[in-house]
């Protein structure tokens, strides 16, 4: 089966920073492939149209430019956040804050992001809510380890229904009620 769209695609890769021998990011084996619905826009653009027609047992490498990835890290990303922001039980979680540690967070908006602490100070904490790959080119290597199509269900939520998600019931432990 080729992939195209409303195609359940599973991938194992390597992903590596600035081209074939740069420094690896991540690496997901055909064990516990990647999963995801072809044309369901969860991807980075630029990931797909470099997959599309590829059919299982496939190989393919190629690089996606920082802009059709995750853009330039944008100054304005960088924002003071007030000391308080991380009292508890009227003391600062020193366990959680210390520059280099990666926070989930809300924004303004009720939207979930992670901020990098990059300075502590006496009223303030200096994060920056760039994504950890912003302003890197990434290269992609691997194989298509399966192309199938998706059922009505996954269609409909937008997302593959594995048997060992939390949302599934039963297997790995799954319940209806998560």
């Amino acid at each position: 089966m080729i992939i195209s769209k409303n195609k359940v695609v599973s991938l194992s890769y390597v992903l590596r920073t600035e081209g074939k021998d740069g420094e690896v990011m991540e690496t997901v084996d055909a064990g516990s492939p990647m999963q995801f619905i072809f044309g369901a826009g969860s991807l980075i653009p630029g990931f797909e149209r470099n997959v599309e027609n590829l059919k299982t047992g496939d190989s393919f490498a190629f690089l996606i430019g920082c802009e059709e990835a995750y853009g330039r890290a944008i100054e304005e990303a960088v924002q003071k956040v007030p000391i308080s922001v991380f009292v508890t039980d009227g003391e600062i979680d020193h366990d959680v804050l210390f520059e280099g540690n990666a926070i989930p967070m809300v924004d303004q908006d009720g939207n979930r992001i992670n901020g990098v602490v990059v300075e502590i100070k006496d009223d303030h904490v200096l994060m920056d809510f760039n994504h950890p790959l912003a302003d890197e080119d990434l290269y992609f290597s691997g194989t298509v380890v399966d192309v199938r199509e998706a059922t009505s269900e996954e269609l409909e939520r937008g997302r593959v229904q594995s048997p060992c998600s939390p949302s599934s019931c039963g297997g790995c432990g799954g319940s209806c009620n998560s």
